[in-house]
């Protein structure tokens, strides 16, 4: 046994060298960061040095940044939340969605496959969706003309924030059959993903010298945008380590030191977890007077509704109560315009990035989430209370439609269950010695020492 474990130790330092070597924290773009993704300038890219830790860390307390919500409110609502959450998107309404996987990368050549079986999915026939939100009905309610843009497959609304899928085209998927987790897509593809992401950080106000501030500070909606894209990543990274192939095994199962590598060992990450779903609880909030008029109930049976409604009721009371997210201090000063369009720009490139995923599986859930954030965006920074004074026979859908609010769902739920893992992941580390820093590893009958040297930084090998 010691033998073994002086070989993992070994093999341990050597990765950690490896990866120091070929990545870092990304965190900080570049000043000149480009604003097409057409061609990547690797070069404009700043590095920050990894912060090591060796410990999973502890939960984040006190008052949420740029919030009116704290942590431990969150934390106390969390587990309501996510029952609640389970219930509601076993219903049609939210679990069915149509979604494009194969409409092609625009930035760079992608043959869009990947090798690993666990990257595969089935998709739903359509005969199993409710006439009501099949092509042919949605083409004659909200047709891809008059107000929307289109661009090379896909088109959008100027009050999206995101590339909408196409109701002429795709897939229908069923997404609780669908897991978030680990499927063995690493490598270069993930590296170029993340890195075209953190490039698009990049915000260009056109400020006057009287209303210059230190060249550090952010504005409010600069810090929004990457906290809302950290905490996206952070999520992503939280769910592979959740639920993770043991090679050993072939058993799937958390994975301690994945968590303590990708997430806990930096815990500005677990922070912009909870402000992503305070920001998602917001808009769900906003939504509130509008959302009976939607069918969540259409095919299920009657003595289902209740429930359904029960559930309903409870993420609508959680939201308004931790929804705790003033919007209206977004887009005011002199540079609102030209911030509005750079972040909805920033983020439409971010949802198109999605397209260029090789995973099946991760391109879904990478598509659905950026969605689901893009919904909550369009509701809390594009909407006013006047978009909702409808036409005679229109509707909520016609500005909200289905498949943005079932993303919109969907999405909260994924940070539900971060935040869940983030407490099911503290319990796990229990170090036998503070100076060796011993966790125990999700690998069967293994026990492996970890060090400083061997938390090493993975930020950019994200797969999935």
């Amino acid at each position: 046994m010691p033998h073994r474990r002086a070989v993992f130790h070994a093999l341990a330092v050597l990765l950690y060298l490896i990866e120091l070597n070929a990545a870092s924290e990304l965190f900080s773009p570049s000043p000149q960061g480009s604003s097409s993704l057409g061609a990547i300038n690797l070069a404009q890219i700043t590095f920050k040095e990894p912060l090591l830790s060796t410990n999973c860390g502890d939960k984040p307390t006190g008052p949420i940044d740029t919030t009116s919500c704290d942590y431990e409110s969150i934390e106390s609502a969390n587990s309501e939340l996510h029952d609640s959450l389970q219930h509601l998107l076993q219903l049609p309404f939210f679990k069915y969605l149509q979604i494009d996987l194969y409409r092609g990368c625009p930035f760079w050549e992608d043959d869009a496959t990947c090798t690993e079986s666990t990257c595969s999915i089935v998709n739903v026939d359509e005969s199993k969706i409710p006439a009501e939100w099949r092509t042919n009905a949605l083409s004659k309610v909200d047709p891809v003309v008059g107000n929307y843009r289109e661009l090379d497959g896909c088109y959008y609304r100027d009050s999206d924030f995101c590339f909408l899928e196409d109701p002429q085209s795709g897939e229908y998927y069923d997404l609780t059959t669908i897991p978030e987790r680990y499927t063995g897509y690493t490598g270069s593809s993930p590296h170029q993903i993340w890195r075209a992401i953190y490039e698009e950080n990049c915000f260009t106000p056109q400020r006057s010298e009287s209303t210059l501030q230190e060249e550090e500070e952010k504005c409010l909606e600069e810090k929004v945008y990457n906290k809302v894209i950290s905490g996206l990543h952070a999520s992503i990274s939280t769910h592979i380590c959740l639920d993770y192939l043991n090679q050993t095994t072939g058993e799937w199962g958390p994975n301690i030191q994945c968590y303590i590598t990708r997430v806990a060992s930096h815990p500005e990450r677990l922070e912009y977890i909870y402000f992503s779903a305070v920001l998602l609880l917001r808009a769900i909030s906003r939504m509130t007077p509008y959302l009976e008029q939607y069918d969540y109930f259409h095919s299920i049976p009657e003595i289902d509704i209740i429930e359904a409604k029960q559930n309903l009721e409870k993420v609508v009371d959680v939201a308004q109560h931790i929804g705790k997210f003033d919007e209206s201090r977004m887009f005011n000063g002199l540079d609102a315009v030209s911030l509005r369009e750079d972040f909805k720009a920033n983020f439409r490139n971010v949802s198109r990035v999605m397209d260029c995923i090789e995973c099946d599986q991760c391109r879904l859930w990478g598509k659905v989430q950026t969605a689901g954030i893009a919904t909550a965006m369009k509701i809390l920074f594009e909407l006013d209370d006047n978009v909702f004074s409808f036409a005679p026979n229109s509707s909520v859908e016609t500005v909200i439609q289905r498949s943005e609010l079932a993303a919109l769902f969907n999405t909260l739920n994924r940070f539900s269950e971060s935040i869940q893992a983030a407490t099911q992941f503290l319990s796990m580390a229990q170090p036998a010695d503070a100076d060796s820093a011993r966790y125990k590893f999700a690998e069967k009958d293994t026990v492996v020492a970890v060090s400083k040297m061997d938390v090493s930084l993975g930020w950019l090998s994200l797969g999935c």
